[in-house]
């Protein structure tokens, strides 16, 4: 039977996986610190101004609601790890988003589903290159501000900051592989809820000193109804954004080592994860809004609401940047890994992919070089580097970001899958109301990329 297949699979394939030194050593722990640093990233930094569009009463009914979304989500990719053919009972192991989205819906969903995480870890990798060069850039004018006073032109140029963190970039890809980078993990995931808490502390204590709770139930009121539709829109956008990890899920739970089983351990890690950020997610939302009102900035911590204390400000911007470097290489390993492997799969035996050299630099994991990963890997960081300069713009990238990959990668290929996964017969109640979940996504996704493009155009050509 299927099912007693897919049993025997999973105690079948656990020594295959063991065999490599750096599989199946992960726990709910380096799970939940892979999850929080792919997690909170930029988008955190957001939701107070989304929350400023939408008010008090649907700003945190939109964060539950794309909580819930993904921990459907996260639930129905969790299943796929080890899939069973029901054709002819074979079970394979999905290492990656793409591999379960091939082996479970065909080909044909294989390649657009290929194209949409090319372009999610990409454009992810644009969105946290903005906000790092933003936040070192927020350091210098921090410090200019408390020299010069409050009202001090103290403007500075992002290219700099954006060459710097490329920098950075082009160094730490050339660690091999994910497997590398539990430490990176660790740092980022201590350094996101540390300036999680700073921006939520600066938020209360303005609350405090001014004696009163600003924002309304309705959220920050136009002239313009319009205008305040397409700020909606850009708010939801960036909320989605900040949910948005589905696709390092399984490569994660293919380093968790068992029993109990990988998927009850990454079940168990998505759920405390997803938990844990949404409870931060409304404490920094809420907080921010409440301090600014309509005043609320765009970014918590660069669009300085916050002045003093100036070292406080400086060092949440620091854990920020210094979390966006582990974020950034979480993400891009996935794409890095697709490629390579495709290269080496296709190039057997290829000079330009073997190892030439091991460097070894203090306080990072040593480095096997190869041409290979040298060349693609810096090309990749130049790119999402290029594209930042080009496209500065914090919330409404963020909003592009999240609405544009929402809907097919989040909602679509999980709920096909599933379908596919668990049998489900065609207008049962089970389908309907999947269905229904998805046309409802797919709507709301629509919605929040028209207003984010509007926005993105209005700041680029307006």
């Amino acid at each position: 039977m299927a099912g007693e297949g897919y049993e025997d699979a999973e105690h079948q394939n656990t020594p295959l996986l063991q065999s490599s030194p750096h599989i199946l050593t992960g726990t709910v722990w380096t799970a939940l610190a892979h999850i929080i640093t792919g997690v909170i990233g930029s988008g955190v930094l957001s939701l107070a101004w989304s929350m400023a569009q939408l008010g008090w009463i649907a700003g945190p009914l939109s964060l539950l609601l794309f909580a819930f979304f993904t921990l459907v989500s996260a639930s129905f990719i969790c299943d796929v790890h080890l899939y069973s053919n029901p054709s002819n009972g074979i079970a394979t192991v999905n290492r990656s988003y793409l591999q379960a989205v091939n082996t479970v819906l065909g080909y044909k969903n294989g390649l657009v589903c290929g194209f949409l995480v090319y372009f999610s870890i990409f454009k992810t990798g644009v969105v946290y290159t903005i906000t790092s060069a933003v936040s070192m850039r927020a350091i210098r004018q921090s410090n200019c501000y408390h020299v010069e006073g409050h009202e001090a032109a103290c403007a500075y140029d992002n290219k700099y900051y954006l060459l710097l963190f490329g920098l950075v970039q082009m160094i730490a890809s050339q660690i091999p592989n994910i497997f590398h980078t539990k430490w990176l993990s660790i740092t980022a995931a201590i350094m996101s809820f540390t300036y999680s808490f700073v921006g939520m502390g600066l938020g209360i204590a303005q609350v405090i000193g001014q004696g009163e709770i600003k924002g309304s139930m309705s959220g920050i009121s136009t002239n313009n109804p319009i205008q305040k539709v397409w700020l909606v829109a850009q708010a939801l956008g960036d909320i989605a954004f900040s949910y948005t990890f589905s696709l390092i899920l399984l490569e994660i739970q293919s380093t968790l080592k068992s029993p109990p089983s990988q998927k009850v351990t990454m079940k168990k890690a998505s759920t405390i994860a997803i938990s844990t950020t949404t409870i931060f997610y409304l404490c920094c939302g809420a907080s921010g809004y409440a301090a600014f009102g309509d005043s609320t900035p765009g970014n918590l911590l660069t669009g300085f609401g916050f002045y003093e204390p100036y070292w406080l400000v400086d060092f949440g911007n620091a854990c920020i940047v210094l979390h966006l470097v582990g974020g950034y290489q979480i993400y891009s390993h996935t794409l890095f890994a697709i490629v390579e492997r495709w290269y080496e799969e296709n190039f057997p035996g290829s000079v330009f992919a073997r190892d030439i050299q091991s460097v070894k630099l203090s306080l990072l994991p040593e480095f096997r070089l190869n041409p290979l990963r040298l060349c693609f890997r810096t090309t990749y960081v130049i790119l999402t580097m290029s594209v930042g300069m080009l496209f500065p713009y914090f919330n409404e990238v963020v909003a592009f970001a999240g609405s544009v990959i929402f809907w097919p990668l989040t909602i679509y290929f999980p709920v096909e899958m599933y379908f596919v996964q668990k049998k489900v017969v065609p207008w049962s109640g089970k389908w309907i109301i999947l269905r229904m979940y998805s046309i409802f996504c797919l709507l709301v996704t629509i919605f929040v990329l028209a207003g984010s493009i509007e926005g993105l155009v209005v700041k680029r050509f307006g």
